[in-house]
């Protein structure tokens, strides 16, 4: 089977998780790496449905959107849970991942200088949700006994919280397993290990 291939801008940034979760399925991934100055000149933006990147391609299937993308990818690989309930479950643990992600790219891209030490310190109330929910399932994982999709999306997230403030799980046991155990996955660690995938930055504005 072709690999999958995602055109997108050579940072982690939003597709952080959607490596870490191919890499974890043994998908192969071809990518398409669009330099800032091709962006600028309009054409590859021109040609996005959505006027943004990733561009996600699965034989004749072209997705746009990072979220969708996780979901498809979920759901041919088995990350997506058991039955509809879970499947309910995980959406909504995945839509509150976006809305910390939000947060965190807004910080980045518009309020770094003035706003980094607000935001570490208000970060252990958006934090503790994710906590209770991992505490109280003893899988490790945000729903039921399997990784979902929305997994890989807080861990990507959370390894991002943790260059912005080294000791932001500190006090949260549950997450801090759940970062020391998605890491230890063989297939993400060689991932998080990997020359390319290390050297990219996990913004693109040099913040990260």
């Amino acid at each position: 089977m072709a690999p999958y291939t995602l055109t997108y801008f050579a940072v982690k940034g939003r597709c952080g998780a959607l490596k870490m979760m191919l890499a974890d399925y043994g998908q192969q991934l071809k990518e398409n790496l669009v330099t800032f100055e091709e962006w600028m000149k309009g054409d590859v933006k021109a040609s996005c449905v959505f006027g943004q990147l990733p561009k996600f391609q699965d034989g004749d299937l072209v997705l746009y959107q990072s979220n969708a993308i996780l979901r498809h990818v979920g759901r041919k690989h088995g990350a997506y849970g058991k039955n509809d309930c879970e499947a309910s479950l995980i959406d909504m643990m995945n839509d509150s991942v976006e809305d910390l992600r939000l947060k965190y790219i807004k910080l980045i891209y518009q309020e770094f200088e003035t706003g980094k030490e607000a935001f570490v310190k208000d970060l252990a109330n958006h934090l503790k949700p994710f906590e209770t929910i991992l505490a109280k399932n003893k899988s490790g994982f945000l729903v039921g006994d399997q990784i979902s999709f929305a997994d890989y999306n807080l861990f990507d997230l959370l390894l991002n919280l943790r260059v912005l403030s080294s000791t932001c799980l500190d006090s949260f046991p549950a997450l801090k397993s759940f970062v020391e155990k998605t890491s230890a996955r063989p297939k993400v660690k060689a991932l998080l290990e990997s020359d390319d995938f290390k050297k990219m930055p996990i913004n693109g504005n040099g913040k990260q």
